[in-house]
């Protein structure tokens, strides 16, 4: 919790910092964050026309779950800075010996969602629903998402 609470103000901090050398864009390259539910650190890279890749690192009782997601961004019309997204991807869980008779297991990702970028300031938010699947022992559907909030550059 001490680390997730250093990360935030940093993250806080270079907001201010980089807030004053923003242009009043409301698209983004980059962007680094935490999501809620389930704890995770989020990092969005521009790829090309509006696609995404998307990596998240999830800590939670469970143990530890990596996800690299493809995401397709649409724009809504009317709506500056808003956009729609799916996409999906593998991930690789890494779990306590009480859940899921521990060790790891491979699963895929789906992910539908809205992200919405502050214009003329460096804050991305996205809401989403990120369900996804697991193989092996202790396999099975699960679905979580939630609010992400990035500093985009």
């Amino acid at each position: 919790m001490k680390n997730l609470l250093t990360f935030l103000v940093f993250i806080t901090v270079l907001s201010v910092q980089t807030s004053f050398s923003q242009d009043n864009s409301s698209s983004y390259n980059t962007a680094i964050g935490v999501k809620i539910y389930p704890g995770t650190i989020t990092l969005k890279q521009s790829i090309s026309g509006g696609n995404y890749f998307e990596g998240q690192a999830a800590f939670f009782n469970k143990g530890f779950r990596a996800t690299l997601l493809y995401e397709f961004h649409n724009d809504i019309n009317g709506a500056k800075g808003l956009r729609w997204y799916y996409g999906g991807g593998p991930h690789l869980g890494v779990y306590k010996s009480n859940y899921y008779n521990g060790g790891t297991l491979l699963g895929v990702d789906g992910i539908l969602g809205l992200d919405y970028k502050l214009s003329g300031t460096p804050l991305n938010f996205s809401l989403d629903w990120q369900p996804s699947f697991e193989f092996g022992d202790g396999s099975g559907f699960e679905g979580w998402g939630g609010l992400a909030v990035r500093i985009a550059f």
